[in-house]
């Protein structure tokens, strides 16, 4: 078995392979039913249940609906590196967080204070999202965008719960 994820008591919990299979199948449709997940593992439902609630409330797991952001209009996605000068940068980063375009913000060590990721639904939004929004973000020093030209991974379930060999 592999340790994984914190119990809210400070524990480490432990995946066995039902768990590994509850994952796989709730990747594949992450509305799919206990009762379905029970017969494809020939498990009772009730043990489906409460497996998913342990990962659920150890923040081991955590079902969310995933957005396509074509579908959703939007036909532009960029990764920028932020750099900062007087301000903290986490607080500068807070501040980029609220901003509806962004959906990925992390402080990091190297050239860059922050990187974000942000969408824009054309080159007039990507302007005022660079200029009007994220320009006048006190502490912002530079911007260094970096428009993406064919998303080739973009997986957001990816978590390596597999057993190491």
């Amino acid at each position: 078995m592999k340790k994984v994820g914190e119990h809210a008591g400070g524990g480490v919990i432990d995946l066995d392979d039902t768990d590994q299979a509850i994952i796989a199948l709730l990747r594949q449709d992450g509305r799919m039913a206990y009762r379905a997940i029970a017969r494809a593992l020939d498990i009772a439902e009730n043990t489906v249940r409460g497996r998913v609630r342990r990962m659920e409330e150890s923040n081991t797991l955590r079902l969310v609906a995933v957005t396509d952001i074509e579908a959703a209009g939007y036909g532009m996605l960029l990764a920028i590196g932020v750099q900062v000068e007087g301000r903290a940068p986490e607080k500068v980063a807070e501040d980029m967080a609220a901003i509806q375009e962004v959906f990925s913000v992390n402080v990091v060590v190297g050239t860059q204070d922050i990187e974000i990721l942000v969408v824009a639904r054309d080159q007039a939004d990507l302007t005022e999202l660079i200029t009007d929004k994220l320009g006048r973000v006190d502490g912002v020093r530079r911007l260094t965008p970096a428009m993406a030209l064919d998303v080739l991974k973009n997986q957001p379930d990816w978590v390596p719960f597999h057993h190491a060999t």
